[in-house]
Formats: C-alpha cells, sequence, structure tokens
C-alpha cells in the first residue's frame, strides 16, 4: 500500500496536465460512459428505495438523505482507489494511464465551452429557436419565451458559474488528493445536482446534499473568483495591446475594450453573496463586472417566476458576443489555476 501511494502521489501533476491536455482537444465523447453517468444511476436507485414516498416529516427523510450521501461517497471512493489499486498491481505504467484518464473525466473545461459555442452560433445564424434548444441543454430555467438577450445571458452565465462547478474545483481536488478526491467531488457535485432542491419533494431529503456541496466548494469558488479577476487582467492587457498595434485610433465599437479588472473586483466585492447558494455568485459576479453586464434577476424555473437580485451594472447590453468573451475567462482562469499549481509545486518540492 505504501508504494501504491507513493506511486500514485508522484504521478498526479503529470495525470493533471496530461488530462487537461486530453480534456483540452477531446471534451466528454458522446460515445464514452462518463463516470457522472454511473454515480447518477447509483443515486437514483438509493433515492428510489430511501426517499418516502410522501415526503412528510423532517427528521427521517433528512436522515435518510444523509445516508445516501455517505453511502455513495464512500461508493466512489472505495471503487476509483480499488480500480487505481488494481492498475498498479499490473504495472505502475498503467497506474499512470488510468490516472490520466480519471483526471480528464473530472475535468469540464471543453464540453462546457463546445455547449456555449453551440448557443452562440445558433445566434450568429438568427435561428432563435435553435438557441433556445441550445441553451435549454446547459441551464435548469424555461427558455421557451427568451429572446436573443435572454438566451445570451443564460449562456453567460451558465459559463461564469461552471467555472468553479465544472473546471476550477475540480482541477483544486485533482490537486488537493489527486484522481480519487476528485471523483469524490463530483459525486457530491452530482447529489446537489439531482437532489439539492429546495422543493416539496427534496427540501429535507436533499438538504444535506445540497449543504455538504455549499462546504466543498466554499474555497474552490473565492479561489476561482480570484483567478478570473486576475485573468480579466491579462485580457485586457492583451486587448489593450492588440488595439494598440493594430487598430489604434480606430473609432469602431468592436475596438473597445469591454474587460475591466478594476470593474471586476468591485462587483465581486459589492455582488459576490447574491445568490441563494454561498457560492453561485463568486465567479458570475466577477464576469458581470468583467464585461460591464447585469447578469441574474427575475428567472422563470418549471413556469414560476422566482425574484432573483441582480448582478452587476448594466454598463451596456448583452450579446452574442459575450458568450464567448465568458469562455475566454473561464479558460484564462484555468491556465491561471495551473500556473499557480507548477509555482507552488516547484516551490514545495
Amino acid at each position: 500500500m505504501f508504494l501504491f501511494l507513493q506511486s500514485y502521489y508522484k504521478y498526479v501533476p503529470v495525470a493533471i496536465l496530461l488530462g487537461s491536455i486530453i480534456d483540452l482537444f477531446l471534451g466528454d465523447p458522446m460515445w464514452l460512459v462518463h463516470p457522472v453517468q454511473i454515480i447518477g444511476k447509483l443515486i437514483s436507485l438509493l433515492e428510489s428505495k430511501l426517499l418516502p414516498q410522501d415526503h412528510a416529516g423532517h427528521s427521517r427523510p433528512f436522515l435518510k438523505g444523509m445516508l445516501l450521501w455517505i453511502v455513495v461517497v464512500l461508493a466512489t471512493a472505495i471503487s476509483s482507489l480499488a480500480v487505481l489499486f488494481i492498475s498498479f498491481a499490473i504495472s505502475p505504467y498503467l497506474l499512470l494511464a488510468v490516472m490520466v484518464i480519471m483526471s480528464w473525466q473530472c475535468i469540464a473545461a471543453r464540453s462546457l465551452v463546445v455547449a456555449a459555442m453551440k448557443v452562440y452560433k445558433a445566434l450568429s445564424l438568427e435561428d432563435i429557436d435553435l438557441a433556445r434548444k441550445e441553451v435549454s441543454m446547459i441551464v435548469g430555467r424555461d427558455t421557451e419565451a427568451l429572446d436573443e438577450k435572454g438566451i445570451a445571458r443564460a449562456a453567460v452565465e451558465t459559463v461564469a458559474e461552471n467555472t468553479n462547478d465544472g473546471v476550477i474545483c475540480p482541477l483544486f481536488f485533482l490537486m488537493l488528493g489527486g484522481p480519487v478526491l476528485a471523483f469524490v467531488y463530483k459525486a457530491v457535485s452530482t447529489m446537489d445536482s439531482m437532489i439539492g432542491y429546495k422543493n416539496d419533494k427534496y427540501i429535507f431529503f436533499g438538504r444535506f446534499a445540497a449543504k455538504a456541496d455549499d462546504v466543498f466548494a466554499f474555497i474552490p469558488a473565492r479561489l476561482s473568483a480570484v483567478l478570473m479577476i486576475l485573468a480579466t487582467g491579462v485580457m485586457q492587457i492583451i486587448h489593450g495591446t492588440l488595439v494598440f498595434f493594430k487598430i489604434a485610433g480606430d473609432s469602431r465599437p468592436e475596438s473597445e475594450n469591454v474587460y475591466s479588472m478594476k470593474d471586476a473586483a468591485k462587483i465581486f466585492i459589492r455582488d459576490r453573496f447574491n445568490h441563494a447558494s454561498p457560492n453561485s455568485a463568486q465567479c458570475e459576479s466577477v464576469c458581470a463586472g468583467a464585461l460591464g453586464l447585469r447578469l441574474a434577476g427575475p428567472t422563470s424555473y418549471f413556469g414560476k417566476i422566482h425574484d432573483k437580485p441582480y448582478i452587476g451594472d448594466a454598463k451596456r447590453e448583452i450579446d452574442k458576443e459575450d458568450i464567448r468573451r465568458s469562455c475566454v475567462l473561464m479558460y484564462g482562469s484555468v491556465i491561471l489555476m495551473m500556473a499557480l499549481y507548477a509555482f507552488l509545486y516547484f516551490l514545495i518540492k
């Protein structure tokens, strides 16, 4: 076991690097069964056995929801650890290969960008029905009545929020404890997305899953926000440099620098808690400030309007290009996260 753990932690940096590169080029192929799908099936199975049909009472549904969470986390940790241990028993090189694959499957940067850019392309074609269909694949809100600006806003908000949930947070746990800990986080996140709702069915049964996800994502969400602020500053410099050398003096609107590190930090400090979740508005507030947009606000879910607070100031109208810009900020945050990890790794080593 000591030799296994020694090899495991030795391979973590290489697994993260190669896994990130694979994700950059391949994303999540549709033909490949993703571990999250397996985790989701386990959650559904346990829910069918544990959730009371009448959803009545307080303590019993809560305790059964806690039991589901414990079983799923333990099953995820033990099974992923077992796969890695068996791989090591066969060959250390096989262990490395499996760790690379598992690291790749924990990161969702490419799939997030691909999904968001499908919305962007539909809006570019002025196909509003297709744009509504594409954005409905990545958001939980009602999309049937959204106009072009509403669709773009929904896509930008999703990219901003999932910069942490789908990319930086998994990377954080990969760097902290390798693929096993990252898989545990994916299980925690999946449980929150499946049963962590405040409706009649899940208000007690899913409460532990929702709170556990808040705890797991607490530090990474704030780290993601700081990284996105820094990424905004980098993009502001890059954009300004390109304008100076290529289109200096051009009065066209597209030559204006829409990125603002100052506003990203300002709106983050002011609006980072303008959400029911303590983590969800962290990156969203940065993105709103960075691009000069007003996000969130009243939103329709299952035919019912939820009066959510606004995030950011409407310094300009949102447009489809902001979807692309939010993806740029996400990738910039990832690059800075990898650079920070490399710096700390070599500093400690």
